[in-house]
């Protein structure tokens, strides 16, 4: 338990190094495995002493505000240490903790920018801002190349900021429950795994909801209104939910069939680097989840 303490201190105080771009995704890990490890008073004790020694730390050797930077940023994630570490303690699924620690993070985000903008901070004009000045640095070449004047193309990714926050909130997620559960298994837990990919299977009114955003969007046209902005946020999400099903289909017809892997590793590979095939895959995912494929199939 000292050599995680000390990896939650490390990590934290990479955080204001060149390596913060990885380090901050595994900053819940550590915490994680002291909390599911630990009875409570135990935890609180030695997480406590973690953040007074990286307080100290860089209160010695740069400067407070540093300190209570790191010590505000590990805070802001133990809610959703606290939400997987009593599931991983009670044997819950993985689909579970993963829903739970990622609606946790995603309100405690949401929290902040009602809080935030309370106190006159809007993180929504900031950024526009900031994408603003991004734009005007680029050679007048590329500036002519976007399909859209750089105003509108800022107001539509700024609509979007709903859609980044559930995806990082999940990333972040995501990582965390892999290594940790990893981790955790090797030193005597045993936590379930995520069901093998081939058997993965989306609820069947998700192919309702596509359908009807896919019907929507032919008729909302302002780019101002609340559809507008819900469209933009769940289309994408949508589309990218049954791309993975689609990846899952490709999964189990290479299982079914004894095929070699190439097939849904080479699906992956087009969805990462080919972002148009997205669309392609997103309908196989809607009728993988729509018809009884699969049923069929394994009669056959």
């Amino acid at each position: 338990m000292l050599g995680w303490s000390a990896a939650t201190i490390a990590l934290l105080l990479s955080v204001l190094t060149p390596f913060s771009l990885i380090t901050f995704h595994l900053l819940m890990i550590p915490v994680i495995i002291l909390f599911v490890r630990l009875e409570t008073k135990k935890f609180l004790l030695y997480y406590g002493l973690s953040l007074a020694i990286v307080y100290v730390l860089t209160s010695l050797l740069l400067v407070s505000w540093a300190g209570v930077m790191l010590v505000a940023i590990s805070l802001f994630l133990l809610p959703p240490v606290i939400q997987m570490g009593n599931l991983y303690k009670k044997r819950a699924p993985a689909r579970t903790v993963i829903t739970a620690g990622t609606v946790t993070l995603l309100l405690e985000m949401l929290v902040s920018l009602v809080v935030g903008y309370a106190f006159g901070f809007n993180i929504i004009d900031r950024m526009k801002q900031f994408m603003l000045e991004s734009i005007n640095t680029l050679p007048a070449q590329l500036q002519a190349v976007l399909v859209v004047d750089k105003d509108t193309l800022v107001q539509l990714v700024s609509q979007m900021l709903p859609l980044y926050m559930i995806g990082y909130s999940l990333f972040l997620v995501v990582i965390a429950h892999w290594l940790a559960r990893k981790l955790l298994n090797r030193s005597g837990e045993a936590l379930p795994a995520f069901k093998p990919i081939r058997e993965w299977m989306l609820p069947r009114s998700f192919v309702w909801y596509y359908l009807i955003a896919l019907f929507m969007e032919f008729f909302v046209k302002d780019t101002n209104s609340i559809f507008f902005t819900l469209l933009l946020n769940l289309l994408p999400l949508l589309t990218a939910v049954f791309a993975v099903q689609a990846i899952a289909f490709l999964f189990f017809v290479a299982h079914r069939n004894r095929w070699n892997r190439a097939l849904p590793f080479g699906g992956i590979v087009l969805l990462i680097f080919v972002p148009p095939a997205y669309f392609m895959f997103s309908m196989l995912g809607v009728f993988d989840v729509a018809f009884p494929i699969r049923e069929r199939m394994t009669r056959k």
